[in-house]
């Protein structure tokens, strides 16, 4: 071509378009190709926002000492042995004294009180059993099967005060006069009964009138009884027609006995539930303390 020259600068710049044109239409992937595996998209990096809750568990983990202190208690786990019953003591002798079984730890001026012939009314085992809890004292209350049938409401209540209950038979009837069979039937059934009423056994037996046999001994110990009479008789059962003398002879009559380790058969009378804060109180006057009849060893003396 005339009037035309190909200057070094003209050469190069069309290069430089050639290459420019060929770059931008040959380098981009077809528009419908899936990017391949080896496409460079981003990683997310550490300081990426998270994603959902719901689609990060990792977020949604609490810390191990968070998830350890939040986790609900192992129920599989061996619950601590039940609480053993204290040791006991004191003992009864073979005259019904109770003593301690360590004289040196134990304090031997006590004495055991107990109740006979219940449950009879609420207008006399309420104020015997307020005025144990007035001075801290538990009693054994020996009751009747036939009684009890009639008052199951009051042998509760005997037992929700925290007081103890044991074995008068069931018919207050001279059990020494007896058979083995009318002997275990009179013992089992009370045993039963309080059981069946309160959810626990009596273990201690009182035969009615201190009458017995070896049926009855055998009997009571069959059934876990530790068996007594007393050392220490109030004789409120036997006082006359005089009442209004009567709360005083009961008073009287205990103190004149009395003795370290005094078994003191008491009954539940009117007149007795009358004297009975004015005698715990001359008890105490002179030093005496109350035993707790479950601190008592329940093996039979000689045994």
């Amino acid at each position: 071509m005339t009037g035309y020259t190909r200057t070094p600068w003209t050469i190069a710049a069309c290069s430089a378009a050639l290459l420019f044109l060929l770059a931008g239409c040959g380098g981009q992937p077809n528009a419908t190709q899936a990017p391949s595996a080896s496409a460079s998209t981003p990683s997310p990096s550490v300081s990426a926002a998270p994603s959902s809750p719901a689609a990060s568990t990792d977020q949604a983990s609490p810390p191990a000492s968070e998830a350890a202190s939040s986790a609900p208690a192992d129920t599989g786990r061996e619950t601590e042995p039940a609480a053993q019953p204290p040791q006991p003591t004191y003992r009864m002798t073979k005259a019904y004294n109770i003593v301690p079984i360590d004289k040196e730890q134990t304090p031997a001026k006590i004495v055991l009180l107990t109740f006979d012939d219940g449950p009879k009314s609420p207008d006399t085992l309420a104020p015997i059993l307020d005025t144990l809890d007035k001075h801290k004292a538990k009693a054994i209350f020996f009751v009747n099967g036939y009684r009890v049938k009639s008052h199951p409401e009051l042998l509760k209540e005997i037992d929700d005060r925290g007081q103890v209950i044991g074995n008068h038979s069931y018919d207050h009837i001279e059990l020494g006069k007896e058979k083995e069979d009318k002997i275990r039937t009179q013992i089992e059934s009370v045993q039963a009964l309080v059981k069946e009423t309160t959810g626990k056994t009596p273990v201690f037996f009182r035969p009615p009138f201190a009458s017995s046999n070896d049926a009855v001994r055998s009997v009571a110990k069959e059934n876990g009884l530790l068996y007594m009479t007393w050392s220490n008789g109030s004789l409120d059962w036997n006082l006359g027609k005089n009442v209004k003398d009567k709360p005083q002879a009961v008073i009287g009559h205990v103190m004149e006995q009395l003795h370290a380790g005094s078994n003191i058969l008491m009954h539940e009378l009117p007149w007795t539930a009358e004297a009975l804060d004015e005698l715990l109180t001359q008890l105490e006057d002179k030093g005496y303390g109350f035993v707790d009849p479950n601190a008592i060893e329940l093996t039979q003396p000689g045994e």
